[in-house]
């Protein structure tokens, strides 16, 4: 059974959507991460801002999960495109 090109790019769509959602889920990760991990800090020194702090952090992670959001719209081209 010989390899095709199609078969090759088919196979590298598949590897980039994998890679793509493998990196992309790393930085989102993290960074949801350290921003939960502050405004802990931060209300701990500060309980009386809990409800500012709050708001402020899942706006944070909301825009650090666009990202995350943008990877899987590439991951789902290569999956479905390609």
């Amino acid at each position: 059974m010989a390899i095709e090109g199609a078969d090759i790019i088919k196979a590298a769509g598949l590897l980039g959507a994998g890679i793509s959602m493998g990196l992309g889920a790393i930085g989102p990760g993290v960074g949801e991460g350290m921003a939960a991990a502050k405004a802990c800090e931060a209300i701990g020194r500060n309980p009386k801002e809990a409800g500012l702090l709050t708001r402020t952090m899942l706006v944070g992670q909301a825009v650090s999960e666009s990202t995350g959001i943008y990877s899987l719209v590439i991951a789902l081209l290569l999956l479905f495109v390609v």
